[in-house]
């Protein structure tokens, strides 16, 4: 298949890698030409991913346009904030369009399949989700995630087409669970890492997760996705691999503020994007919208927006009152 992947970051340079090695016709395409020049001269991705070794046999396109002309595919891998403008391009597609993009639009409260609906109307949406460390899948890791389309067929088009020894893809029609669990854990784990920056044990960090869990299955049931999503791949899988990798930058970024860091010099110094930052704003909003009771998020949102500092909000959250567990 002809399979064109948007975004030359880490996620993307590491999907574009398994589909080349899957013997598809594959052609990347990326925001920054002189990164891609790089990506060409050195056949690495220096920026994300150094010491993975390209493909010889794939396409690199600097134009948005010629890249997707002739794909029967197009994967999109750009940071949540990038992804209405990059995928307009994708007004007239009538193919397959994967997000494998974790987030959620903050003024529309849309996951990205949501935003395809608007800005890629003709084409069939799906999107690939669940504990997918980059680094880990271009350096051949066994992984397992989930194809999810409200299509079946297109979802087991996506599964066909991701398929590998060593990365293993389910599939589902509960789209909504499936992007929203892969959002909402981002979320958690910038929690996860304040929990690392501060010292506490495992049993915190088991606790949090746990909870977490139930309030992101709340709010996702309250948006429309099934609750037994949230107990698989692209739930409790993302989630704890996202809370508890060194590899996770939302991890990271709650680490570094619960040690005293600001959360602006820790996104202007960085090259990756932690989508739990935007999506903490999103989540906070639908919380409101639907009247879901979401204290970890509320608290994570109060961190980064509001300024409350990081021992106050651990004091909210376990002096809460008592409660039968749900």
């Amino acid at each position: 298949m002809k399979v064109t992947v948007l975004g030359a970051g880490g996620w993307g340079t590491a999907l574009a890698r398994l589909l080349a090695q899957g013997q598809h016709s594959v052609t990347l395409w990326g925001h920054d030409p002189a990164h891609l020049e790089e990506m060409k001269r050195s056949g690495r991705n220096a920026r994300y991913l150094p010491d993975v070794p390209l493909p010889d046999d794939w396409r690199i396109e600097k134009e948005i346009l010629p890249s997707i002309a002739d794909a029967e595919c197009v994967v999109v891998a750009v940071p949540s904030k990038a992804f209405r403008e990059v995928t307009r391009h994708l007004a007239f597609f009538r193919g397959i369009v994967v997000s494998v993009t974790k987030g959620i639009e903050h003024n529309t409260g849309l996951t990205m399949c949501g935003i395809l609906g608007v800005t890629a109307r003709g084409s069939k949406p799906a999107a690939l989700s669940g504990p997918t460390l980059a680094p880990e899948v271009a350096r051949g890791i066994p992984t397992a995630c989930v194809a999810a389309s409200a299509d079946p067929e297109t979802a087991q088009a996506v599964q066909n087409l991701f398929h590998r020894p060593a990365f293993r893809v389910y599939t589902t029609v509960d789209l909504a669970g499936v992007e929203l669990g892969g959002a909402l854990k981002n979320v958690i784990a910038i929690a996860a890492g304040m929990c690392d920056g501060l010292g506490f044990g495992d049993n915190s960090k088991a606790a949090l997760i746990t909870r977490a869990i139930v309030e992101v299955r709340r709010l996702g049931v309250a948006c429309g996705a099934q609750a037994e999503t949230f107990s698989g791949l692209s739930g409790l899988g993302d989630l704890a691999v996202t809370c508890f990798s060194k590899l996770s930058r939302n991890r990271g970024l709650g680490e570094c503020l619960a040690r005293g860091e600001k959360l602006q010099d820790l996104l202007s110094k960085t090259v990756t994007v932690a989508e739990g930052v935007p999506t903490a704003q999103s989540a906070f909003q639908l919380a409101r919208k639907f009247r879901v009771v979401t204290p970890i998020i509320d608290e994570v949102y109060a961190m980064l927006y509001e300024g409350k500092n990081v021992a106050e909000a651990v004091r909210d959250l376990t002096s809460r009152d008592s409660r039968a567990e749900d």
